[in-house]
């Protein structure tokens, strides 16, 4: 049998009984309208320097506003916030300030951290919020702040509580947002809301605890997730996995009593060649023999998998949209623990492509997983570009912080999108060095082997290898999948790093 068909034979339609995913993530709704609507809330977004006037207040009311504004040093400038009591006649009993700058030159990042800082600055128990736009005089790009601010109270109104026995009660407010231009301004945020959801199955994924996250329950979590979508799944099971050659995923979870699994979502919006997606999805990682001995690490160690949720959210994103594109998530799974059966330093694996490679360290397991995901990929959907995304290595972490994602490419087309699409998002990337580490990752004992130094380059020329002569692009994303607390678009906890930046990068490639 090929392995198009073995694979196909174990494409699944029906469904696993699947996790709980979070309480549908928001009880709040978002309404745009060019009609007023009382509220105890206001939010008045302000240009620089303009006037805060309205045609249905009185001049007595405009002009305390806009004392109460000047009092305050007020100006309007971009994510500038001021709370004044609403003066009697303003529909309010509480008015927001929100500077917007100039309102051509307000970026898509600007405008969602803006509507994240709105969220964080609102009391959750008011029902109802009226958005006040008018004073930004262009009804189209009204409509488009609207939008993403909106998208960014979205993201940052996200709660993981199934844990808590006595979770804080979620906002449940209705936004209304006040617009010359309510088509518009809806169809942008259409487009972010699926881009918001496809983030929040990303942060579910991430969330999930160890002995709850494994690999059978993230496949059963992104089906449940995926169900209502024009996604086809391909579950590959463990036994599978080993009888395919899969060797480097099959080795991970040799330890462990939940065997590897490879997930594959497949959205096929457009006849081009695919692009694919592989997403690192190490479920919990205890380092295998090489024990990871901090606790402050290992206790953090479910994000491992933060790879796999942004490709799972990533496909789920572009196929909300039904976006003209051609695009697979593959997720390799494992579950990295110690046992008898666990693999040994030392140990020569085969992988999917016939490699021969020595696991000198079994705390470098992602790369492992991740080859034999990429050799799939291309084995399976003839790709004509793959990305990697995953928490791979401390060195990215002590070389960029939590700043930027490290990224690697051998194409300069797909290189140069993909920091584009960083920069438009938010999710930023910065280019390192390859090309002068040639024989890093050399082994005496086999073909190569799964370490190197410097440790950033070594994973990445890992994975370069196994995505062969496909054009490839990696973010090293170690640091950027949690956040202690809240800050910007995140609430405290797992942020769903890369599903903007792929969904972005995806919708621009030629």
């Amino acid at each position: 049998m090929s392995l198009k068909q073995f694979v196909g034979a174990v494409t699944l339609s029906s469904a696993l009984v699947a996790p709980a995913l979070a309480d549908n993530h928001l009880h709040t709704s978002t309404v745009f309208s060019d009609q007023n609507k009382n509220s105890e809330t206001r939010v008045i977004f302000v240009p620089e320097d303009q006037n805060i006037s309205f045609s249905n207040w009185s001049s007595a009311v405009n002009n305390a506003v806009s004392r109460a504004a000047a009092i305050e040093e007020f100006t309007g400038k971009a994510a500038q916030l001021t709370s004044v009591v609403a003066p009697e006649g303003t529909q309010a009993n509480h008015l927001l300030l929100a500077g917007v700058g100039n309102p051509a030159e307000m970026s898509r990042f600007e405008a969602e951290k803006l509507g994240a800082a709105i969220a964080a600055a609102l009391n959750s128990e008011s029902e109802t919020v009226v958005f006040d736009t008018r004073l930004i005089g262009n009804p189209g790009l009204a409509a488009e702040i609207s939008a993403r601010a909106a998208h960014g109270i979205d993201l940052r109104n996200y709660r993981f509580d199934r844990y808590q026995s006595e979770p804080e009660a979620r906002p449940q407010t209705t936004y209304h947002w006040l617009v010359n231009s309510p088509d518009s301004a809806e169809k942008h945020y259409q487009a972010s809301r699926a881009i918001a959801e496809g983030v929040f199955v990303a942060r579910d994924i991430t969330a999930l605890p160890g002995s709850d996250g494994y690999p059978k329950a993230i496949v059963e979590l992104a089906q449940e997730a995926m169900k209502d979508l024009d996604i086809e799944i391909t579950v590959v099971t463990p036994e599978q996995v080993e009888k395919m050659g899969m060797g480097l995923l099959h080795s991970v979870s040799q330890g462990s009593q939940h065997g590897s699994y490879l997930l594959a979502a497949h959205y096929k919006g457009s006849n081009d060649d695919p692009v694919a997606l592989v997403g690192k999805g190490n479920t919990f990682d205890t380092g295998g023999y090489n024990l990871k001995t901090s606790s402050s690490s290992i206790v953090r160690m479910q994000t491992d998998k933060a790879g796999a949720g942004a490709v799972i959210g990533t496909v789920m994103a572009l196929a909300a949209q039904k976006a003209p594109v051609n695009v697979v998530a593959v997720a390799p799974l494992s579950h990295n623990l110690i046992s008898g059966s666990a693999t040994l330093p030392g140990d020569v694996v085969k992988a999917g492509d016939g490699t021969l490679v020595e696991i000198v360290n079994t705390d470098a397991e992602g790369r492992l997983i991740l080859g034999d995901g990429n050799w799939y990929a291309n084995d399976t959907y003839q790709p004509r570009a793959i990305a990697n995304i995953a928490t791979l290595t401390g060195s990215k972490v002590r070389a960029l912080g939590n700043e930027y994602g490290a990224l690697f490419a051998s194409d300069k087309g797909l290189r140069d999108s993909i920091i584009k699409a960083g920069e438009t998002t938010g999710e930023k990337v910065w280019e390192m060095p390859l090309d002068a580490y040639e024989g890093i990752i050399d082994s005496s004992l086999a073909d190569i082997r799964n370490i190197g130094s410097p440790g950033v380059q070594a994973g990445a020329a890992f994975l370069k290898h196994f995505a062969g002569d496909t054009p490839w692009v990696h973010v090293d994303m170690a640091g950027d999948a949690m956040v202690s607390s809240a800050t910007g678009i995140h609430p405290a906890g797992p942020t769903g790093y890369g599903v903007r930046l792929l969904t972005e990068w995806v919708l621009q490639l030629d």
